[in-house]
Protein backbone atom coordinates (compact mmCIF):
# COMPACT_ATOMS: atom_id res chain seq x y z
CA UNK A 1 0.00 0.00 0.00
CA UNK A 2 1.36 3.37 -1.01
CA UNK A 3 1.95 5.72 1.90
CA UNK A 4 0.55 9.23 1.98
CA UNK A 5 3.14 11.92 1.41
CA UNK A 6 2.07 15.54 1.64
CA UNK A 7 3.80 18.69 0.45
CA UNK A 8 3.09 21.69 2.68
CA UNK A 9 3.86 25.05 1.05
CA UNK A 10 4.09 28.10 3.27
CA UNK A 11 2.59 30.99 1.31
CA UNK A 12 0.92 33.13 3.98
CA UNK A 13 3.64 35.74 3.62
CA UNK A 14 2.44 36.55 0.12
CA UNK A 15 0.49 39.78 -0.19
CA UNK A 16 -2.15 40.59 -2.80
CA UNK A 17 -1.87 43.62 -5.02
CA UNK A 18 -3.24 44.73 -8.37
CA UNK A 19 -5.40 41.61 -8.60
CA UNK A 20 -2.52 39.20 -8.22
CA UNK A 21 0.00 37.85 -5.75
CA UNK A 22 2.77 40.41 -5.79
CA UNK A 23 5.52 38.03 -4.66
CA UNK A 24 4.93 35.57 -7.48
CA UNK A 25 6.93 36.25 -10.61
CA UNK A 26 6.81 34.17 -13.80
CA UNK A 27 10.14 32.38 -14.23
CA UNK A 28 9.28 29.65 -16.74
CA UNK A 29 8.90 30.02 -20.51
CA UNK A 30 5.10 29.70 -20.31
CA UNK A 31 4.51 31.87 -17.27
CA UNK A 32 5.28 29.18 -14.69
CA UNK A 33 6.00 30.34 -11.14
CA UNK A 34 8.62 28.90 -8.80
CA UNK A 35 5.80 27.20 -6.90
CA UNK A 36 4.80 25.29 -10.07
CA UNK A 37 8.22 23.67 -10.26
CA UNK A 38 8.06 22.61 -6.60
CA UNK A 39 4.70 20.91 -7.18
CA UNK A 40 5.90 19.29 -10.40
CA UNK A 41 8.94 17.85 -8.61
CA UNK A 42 6.79 16.66 -5.71
CA UNK A 43 4.35 14.83 -7.99
CA UNK A 44 7.07 12.96 -9.86
CA UNK A 45 8.62 11.86 -6.57
CA UNK A 46 5.49 10.27 -5.12
CA UNK A 47 3.74 13.08 -3.24
CA UNK A 48 -0.03 12.76 -3.49
CA UNK A 49 -1.29 15.93 -1.80
CA UNK A 50 -0.31 19.57 -1.50
CA UNK A 51 -1.50 21.89 1.26
CA UNK A 52 -1.13 25.61 0.68
CA UNK A 53 -0.86 27.71 3.84
CA UNK A 54 -2.18 31.13 2.90
CA UNK A 55 -3.94 34.18 4.26
CA UNK A 56 -7.69 33.64 4.22
CA UNK A 57 -8.27 36.87 2.29
CA UNK A 58 -6.03 35.58 -0.52
CA UNK A 59 -7.97 32.34 -1.01
CA UNK A 60 -9.88 33.27 -4.18
CA UNK A 61 -6.95 34.85 -6.02
CA UNK A 62 -4.58 32.06 -4.92
CA UNK A 63 -6.97 29.34 -6.07
CA UNK A 64 -7.52 31.10 -9.37
CA UNK A 65 -3.84 31.86 -9.97
CA UNK A 66 -2.19 28.65 -8.73
CA UNK A 67 -4.53 26.06 -7.26
CA UNK A 68 -6.77 25.64 -10.28
CA UNK A 69 -3.92 24.78 -12.62
CA UNK A 70 -2.34 22.09 -10.41
CA UNK A 71 -5.46 20.41 -8.95
CA UNK A 72 -5.61 18.07 -11.95
CA UNK A 73 -2.13 16.83 -11.08
CA UNK A 74 -2.39 16.41 -7.29
CA UNK A 75 -4.94 16.68 -4.50
CA UNK A 76 -5.06 20.29 -3.30
CA UNK A 77 -6.12 21.63 0.10
CA UNK A 78 -5.84 25.01 1.79
CA UNK A 79 -5.05 26.02 5.36
CA UNK A 80 -5.35 29.55 6.67
CA UNK A 81 -2.76 31.16 8.91
CA UNK A 82 -4.84 33.61 10.92
CA UNK A 83 -3.49 36.39 13.13
CA UNK A 84 -6.18 35.53 15.68
CA UNK A 85 -5.29 31.84 16.09
CA UNK A 86 -3.36 32.38 19.30
CA UNK A 87 -3.81 31.60 23.02
CA UNK A 88 -6.40 33.68 24.86
CA UNK A 89 -5.48 36.75 26.89
CA UNK A 90 -2.91 38.43 24.67
CA UNK A 91 -3.15 41.84 23.02
CA UNK A 92 -2.02 41.72 19.39
CA UNK A 93 -2.94 45.24 18.31
CA UNK A 94 -0.35 46.63 15.94
CA UNK A 95 0.74 43.23 14.70
CA UNK A 96 1.04 43.31 10.89
CA UNK A 97 2.91 40.18 9.77
CA UNK A 98 2.17 36.47 10.38
CA UNK A 99 3.42 34.77 13.55
CA UNK A 100 6.21 32.79 11.87
CA UNK A 101 6.82 29.37 10.37
CA UNK A 102 5.97 27.21 13.41
CA UNK A 103 2.62 29.00 13.66
CA UNK A 104 2.11 28.52 9.92
CA UNK A 105 2.74 24.78 10.10
CA UNK A 106 0.42 24.46 13.09
CA UNK A 107 -2.37 25.96 11.00
CA UNK A 108 -2.45 22.87 8.75
CA UNK A 109 -2.74 20.27 11.54
CA UNK A 110 -6.20 19.22 10.32
CA UNK A 111 -5.00 18.80 6.74
CA UNK A 112 -2.00 16.54 7.26
CA UNK A 113 -1.95 12.90 8.33
CA UNK A 114 1.34 11.04 8.25
CA UNK A 115 4.57 12.22 6.67
CA UNK A 116 5.04 15.61 5.08
CA UNK A 117 7.63 17.98 3.66
CA UNK A 118 7.38 21.69 4.34
CA UNK A 119 9.00 24.44 2.31
CA UNK A 120 8.73 28.07 1.24
CA UNK A 121 6.49 29.11 -1.66
CA UNK A 122 8.99 31.43 -3.28
CA UNK A 123 12.10 29.20 -3.25
CA UNK A 124 13.22 26.90 -6.08
CA UNK A 125 14.46 23.68 -4.46
CA UNK A 126 15.30 21.40 -7.39
CA UNK A 127 14.22 17.85 -8.21
CA UNK A 128 17.03 16.08 -6.35
CA UNK A 129 15.87 17.61 -3.07
CA UNK A 130 12.40 16.08 -3.49
CA UNK A 131 13.94 12.77 -4.58
CA UNK A 132 16.06 12.66 -1.40
CA UNK A 133 13.09 13.62 0.79
CA UNK A 134 10.94 10.86 -0.68
CA UNK A 135 13.79 8.36 -0.27
CA UNK A 136 14.22 9.40 3.37
CA UNK A 137 10.61 8.55 4.18
CA UNK A 138 10.95 5.19 2.42
CA UNK A 139 13.96 4.27 4.55
CA UNK A 140 13.10 5.88 7.90
CA UNK A 141 9.89 5.73 9.91
CA UNK A 142 10.77 7.70 13.05
CA UNK A 143 13.22 10.58 12.62
CA UNK A 144 12.79 14.05 11.14
CA UNK A 145 15.14 15.38 8.48
CA UNK A 146 16.43 18.60 7.06
CA UNK A 147 17.47 18.83 3.43
CA UNK A 148 21.04 20.10 3.44
CA UNK A 149 22.23 22.11 0.46
CA UNK A 150 25.89 22.68 -0.35
CA UNK A 151 26.40 26.33 0.54
CA UNK A 152 27.97 26.97 -2.87
CA UNK A 153 24.64 25.97 -4.46
CA UNK A 154 22.68 28.61 -2.56
CA UNK A 155 24.76 31.78 -2.88
CA UNK A 156 24.13 34.84 -5.02
CA UNK A 157 26.77 37.15 -6.40
CA UNK A 158 24.47 40.07 -5.62
CA UNK A 159 25.09 40.24 -1.87
CA UNK A 160 24.84 38.52 1.50
CA UNK A 161 22.12 35.94 2.21
CA UNK A 162 20.65 34.42 5.37
CA UNK A 163 21.32 30.70 5.78
CA UNK A 164 21.03 28.12 8.53
CA UNK A 165 24.50 26.57 8.72
CA UNK A 166 24.16 22.91 9.76
CA UNK A 167 26.38 21.44 12.43
CA UNK A 168 26.17 17.65 12.33
CA UNK A 169 27.62 14.48 13.79
CA UNK A 170 27.24 11.04 12.21
CA UNK A 171 24.58 12.38 9.87
CA UNK A 172 22.50 13.90 12.67
CA UNK A 173 21.88 17.60 13.07
CA UNK A 174 23.36 18.99 16.29
CA UNK A 175 22.79 22.71 15.74
CA UNK A 176 21.55 25.24 13.20
CA UNK A 177 23.51 28.48 13.19
CA UNK A 178 21.35 31.17 11.57
CA UNK A 179 23.86 33.36 9.75
CA UNK A 180 24.41 36.03 7.17
CA UNK A 181 26.61 34.36 4.54
CA UNK A 182 28.66 35.96 1.80
CA UNK A 183 31.53 34.93 -0.46
CA UNK A 184 34.39 37.39 -0.83
CA UNK A 185 37.60 36.73 -2.73
CA UNK A 186 36.82 33.02 -2.88
CA UNK A 187 36.24 32.69 0.88
CA UNK A 188 32.77 32.03 2.34
CA UNK A 189 32.17 33.73 5.67
CA UNK A 190 29.17 33.07 7.93
CA UNK A 191 28.29 35.81 10.41
CA UNK A 192 25.88 34.40 13.05
CA UNK A 193 22.77 36.53 13.51
CA UNK A 194 23.15 36.29 17.30
CA UNK A 195 26.31 38.39 17.08
CA UNK A 196 28.79 35.63 17.85
CA UNK A 197 32.14 35.37 16.04
CA UNK A 198 32.03 35.00 12.22
CA UNK A 199 33.56 31.83 10.83
CA UNK A 200 34.72 30.42 7.51
CA UNK A 201 32.78 27.57 5.91
CA UNK A 202 33.69 25.19 3.13
CA UNK A 203 31.83 25.49 -0.18
CA UNK A 204 30.38 21.98 0.28
CA UNK A 205 29.19 22.45 3.88
CA UNK A 206 25.42 21.90 4.29
CA UNK A 207 22.95 24.68 5.00
CA UNK A 208 19.22 24.64 5.60
CA UNK A 209 16.86 26.32 3.18
CA UNK A 210 13.75 25.64 5.28
CA UNK A 211 12.96 22.31 3.61
CA UNK A 212 12.07 19.89 6.41
CA UNK A 213 10.79 16.32 6.52
CA UNK A 214 8.30 15.95 9.39
CA UNK A 215 5.83 13.50 10.93
CA UNK A 216 2.37 14.59 12.03
CA UNK A 217 3.40 14.21 15.69
CA UNK A 218 5.04 17.62 15.44
CA UNK A 219 1.64 19.32 15.65
CA UNK A 220 1.10 18.32 19.29
CA UNK A 221 4.47 19.81 20.22
CA UNK A 222 3.87 23.07 18.33
CA UNK A 223 0.43 23.48 19.85
CA UNK A 224 1.67 22.83 23.38
CA UNK A 225 4.60 25.21 23.11
CA UNK A 226 2.68 28.01 21.40
CA UNK A 227 1.38 29.07 24.82
CA UNK A 228 4.89 29.06 26.25
CA UNK A 229 6.10 31.15 23.31
CA UNK A 230 3.44 33.79 23.87
CA UNK A 231 4.10 33.99 27.57
CA UNK A 232 7.84 34.28 27.03
CA UNK A 233 7.35 37.04 24.43
CA UNK A 234 4.37 38.87 25.97
CA UNK A 235 6.29 42.16 25.91
CA UNK A 236 7.33 41.77 22.27
CA UNK A 237 4.17 40.53 20.56
CA UNK A 238 4.33 43.11 17.79
CA UNK A 239 7.59 41.66 16.40
CA UNK A 240 8.32 38.16 17.77
CA UNK A 241 8.10 35.08 15.52
CA UNK A 242 7.41 31.44 16.35
CA UNK A 243 9.97 29.84 14.05
CA UNK A 244 10.35 26.22 12.97
CA UNK A 245 14.18 26.06 13.28
CA UNK A 246 13.80 27.09 16.94
CA UNK A 247 11.03 24.55 17.54
CA UNK A 248 13.02 21.73 15.94
CA UNK A 249 16.13 22.64 17.94
CA UNK A 250 14.12 22.64 21.16
CA UNK A 251 12.72 19.20 20.34
CA UNK A 252 16.27 17.98 19.76
CA UNK A 253 17.46 19.41 23.10
CA UNK A 254 14.56 17.72 24.86
CA UNK A 255 15.56 14.45 23.12
CA UNK A 256 12.12 14.10 21.59
CA UNK A 257 13.41 13.60 18.08
CA UNK A 258 16.53 13.02 16.01
CA UNK A 259 16.97 15.14 12.90
CA UNK A 260 18.95 13.74 10.01
CA UNK A 261 20.84 15.94 7.56
CA UNK A 262 19.96 14.67 4.10
CA UNK A 263 22.38 15.96 1.49
CA UNK A 264 21.20 17.11 -1.90
CA UNK A 265 23.11 18.04 -5.05
CA UNK A 266 20.29 20.35 -6.14
CA UNK A 267 20.90 24.02 -6.75
CA UNK A 268 18.63 26.30 -4.73
CA UNK A 269 17.30 29.52 -6.19
CA UNK A 270 15.48 32.43 -4.67
CA UNK A 271 14.93 36.04 -5.58
CA UNK A 272 16.64 37.69 -2.64
CA UNK A 273 17.71 40.53 -4.89
CA UNK A 274 15.86 41.67 -8.00
CA UNK A 275 18.97 40.84 -10.03
CA UNK A 276 18.61 37.16 -9.01
CA UNK A 277 15.60 36.59 -11.27
CA UNK A 278 17.65 36.71 -14.47
CA UNK A 279 19.93 33.90 -13.24
CA UNK A 280 16.97 31.76 -12.18
CA UNK A 281 15.21 32.14 -15.52
CA UNK A 282 18.42 31.21 -17.33
CA UNK A 283 19.02 28.14 -15.16
CA UNK A 284 15.45 26.92 -15.66
CA UNK A 285 15.89 27.27 -19.42
CA UNK A 286 19.09 25.20 -19.19
CA UNK A 287 17.23 22.53 -17.19
CA UNK A 288 14.54 22.45 -19.88
CA UNK A 289 17.15 22.07 -22.60
CA UNK A 290 18.69 19.20 -20.63
CA UNK A 291 15.24 17.51 -20.42
CA UNK A 292 15.01 17.95 -16.64
CA UNK A 293 11.68 19.75 -17.11
CA UNK A 294 9.27 19.92 -20.05
CA UNK A 295 8.89 23.19 -21.93
CA UNK A 296 5.38 23.50 -20.55
CA UNK A 297 4.78 22.02 -17.09
CA UNK A 298 0.98 21.76 -17.09
CA UNK A 299 -0.19 20.66 -20.50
Amino acid sequence: MKKNLTLVIMAAGMGSRFGGLKQIEPVGPNGEFIIDYSIYDAVRNGFNKVVFIIKEENYEIFKETIGSRVEKQIKVEYAFQRQTDIPEGYDIKGREKPWGTSHAILSCKNNVKGNFVVLNADDFYGNDAFKEASKFFEENDKDYAIIGYKIKNTLTENGAVKRGVCEEKNGLLTKLVESSVEEKDGVIIASPLDGSTPFEIDKDDPVSMNMFCFRDNIFDYLEKHLKEFFEKNKNNLDKCEYLIPDSVYNMMKEKLVKVRVIKTTAKWHGITYKEDKEGLVKDIQNLIENKEYPEQLWK
